[in-house]
């Protein structure tokens, strides 16, 4: 078994409204939230007081205690306010993708019988279908304006009392958002205010912030990556928010020139752009501190690419899941110049793992052995909504989450994840990790983009089969160079055995390959 090396944190018996914006008074006058493309500034007070007035509009509208609300929105400076109002009047706030189709979105409202609906009103269309189809769904309110619709606008002008409500933070859901889909059908993952709060408390220490740092927020806040990195723990500490809706490179980079970002949380695909594409050097990025990659596995040579680029420390990563609140591992800021290359990072503050054989999952493994990553923690989620099969699945009667990873740890304590146990490709009986190879594709000059699925050959054999996106100059690359740079590089049995050319790889929002839809590719 590994422990943190960090002394434990008591669990936060809080609401998530009051961990996060309780300090709100002591940063007054200071900047919360600013649009990214307009500019717009909420200050700390201002969030504070909206939120509290919209808890009590909907309140007094008629949201109570355990109900569930649907936050269907991108990022925008009133995500946060609507998120923390509908937690202050006791709701449980269950985030939806923006480009969920009505039909994706109304099996997530009748799953987890949410009556509520905030949305914007781009995006009303698909939420009114979609409460039409699930039924239960008793008013959609929009951010901004629309007609027919009360706005939160509108609902701030309320001159109700603000909600006195009783919360069990260790039992009460704050947060219900669905997992990826990516390997399964999608489940609500029960969050309580306990287990978010307290994993905000683990990653204090490794991941400090203050009212000096300036986070951009270009990574979704209806994922729980987005949410944690990017929304709860900046504002808990006095920060400054810079919210983008969606990643545009040129916007993106601008953004970070204009509003003088000092931290960047991304994803994989993002670092790929800052280590390669032009349009980076026309852009002064000189007042960025630090880079935190997640959500997917990030290649060392690729890392020290962008770091190098960008002629910051190396690039840090992080590790969790939406099953954990999500956090469970980091590269400490402090450490970004000696931690070894492609670490996730350690264990942070009152969690524990363990390495177990993939072949015999009851045989724990030591120091530099790969196996199926096991975690146990406060960050480790209630459990799935409605589905106590699949908890008990997911979590042992020991308390441990067996995540589905496979990784090793050093004799320092650093994580390094390998790949998925369901994602690892078995050729005639060897493992083939598909982020290695995909890591080495991406090596190629001519290779913008890879991802690497197991796909079956004429004898049935699963053999490595790559899905890969040409470079604009490199549009004479074949199938017989990208398997060649493949085979030059690794042993026999890794070679690639098919290469498939496509426009864009398939991912979701957090960054993940859906390796599911290039299974199924024609």
């Amino acid at each position: 078994m590994f422990r943190s090396a960090y002394a434990d944190v008591p669990p936060v018996e809080l609401p998530i409204h009051d961990v996060v914006l309780g300090p709100a008074a002591g940063y007054g006058d200071h900047p919360a939230l600013v649009d990214g493309t307009d500019g717009t500034t909420l200050t700390y007070e201002q969030v504070d007081r909206s939120h509290r007035r919209l808890a009590a509009a909907l309140a007094e509208a008629g949201l109570r205690k355990g109900d569930v609300l649907a936050l269907h929105s991108p990022n925008t400076v009133a995500f946060p306010i609507a998120f923390y109002a509908a937690t202050r009047a006791g709701a449980s706030v269950t985030t939806v993708h923006p480009l969920a189709t009505p039909e994706e979105f109304a099996k997530q409202l009748a799953d987890c019988a949410a009556r509520w609906i905030i949305t914007i009103s781009p995006l009303l269309g698909t939420a009114r279908r979609a409460a039409e189809l699930a039924g239960g769904v008793r008013e959609i309110l929009v951010c901004d304006s629309a007609p027919g619709h009360r706005s939160l606008t509108d609902l701030l002008a309320t001159t109700a009392p603000e909600p006195e409500i009783g919360f069990d933070p260790a039992e009460d859901v704050a947060a219900l958002p669905y997992s990826s889909g990516t390997t399964g059908v999608p489940k609500g993952v029960m969050l309580t205010h306990r287990q978010i709060a307290t994993n905000l408390a683990q990653l204090e220490a490794p991941v400090p912030a203050g009212p000096g740092d300036r986070i951009l927020a270009v990574l979704p806040f209806f994922h729980i990556y987005g949410l944690t990195a990017l929304m709860n723990a900046p504002l808990r500490k006095g920060a400054t928010v810079v919210v983008l809706p969606r990643f545009d490179l040129e916007t993106f980079l601008a953004a970070i020139e204009t509003h003088r970002i000092t931290g960047l949380y991304v994803a994989p695909p993002i670092v790929l752009a800052l280590a390669k594409h032009p349009a980076v050097a026309r852009y002064d990025l000189s007042s960025l501190r630090y880079v935190i990659s997640a959500a997917a596995p990030l290649d060392a040579r690729l890392a020290a690419a962008c770091a190098e680029r960008l002629g910051l420390p190396p690039i840090g990563q992080a590790y969790g899941m939406t099953e954990l609140s999500p956090g469970t591992h980091v590269v400490p800021l402090d450490a970004l110049r000696h931690a070894p290359a492609g670490t996730v990072g350690r264990l942070i503050a009152g969690t524990e793992m363990r390495i177990v054989s993939l072949d015999d999952p009851g045989k724990d493994l030591g120091t530099g052995e790969p196996g199926e990553v096991l975690i146990r923690g406060p960050q480790v989620m209630k459990g799935y909504l409605g589905r106590p099969d699949a908890t008990a699945a997911m979590i042992d009667t020991d308390g441990w989450l067996h995540t589905g990873d496979v990784g090793h740890v050093d004799d320092d304590g650093w994580l390094f994840v390998v790949d998925r146990v369901k994602e690892l490709i078995k050729y005639k009986g060897f493992q083939v990790a598909p982020a290695e190879l995909e890591a080495l594709l991406l090596t190629h000059p001519g290779i913008a983009d890879a991802a690497v699925v197991g796909a079956r050959d004429d004898d049935g054999n699963e053999i490595p089969q790559a899905f890969v996106v040409r470079q604009p100059a490199a549009a004479e690359l074949s199938e017989n160079e990208v398997m060649l740079h493949v085979a030059e590089r690794v042993a026999p049995y890794k070679r690639v055995r098919r290469v498939t050319f496509i426009d864009s790889v398939p991912r979701a929002a957090s960054g993940k390959i859906l390796r599911r839809q290039l299974r199924e590719h024609p």
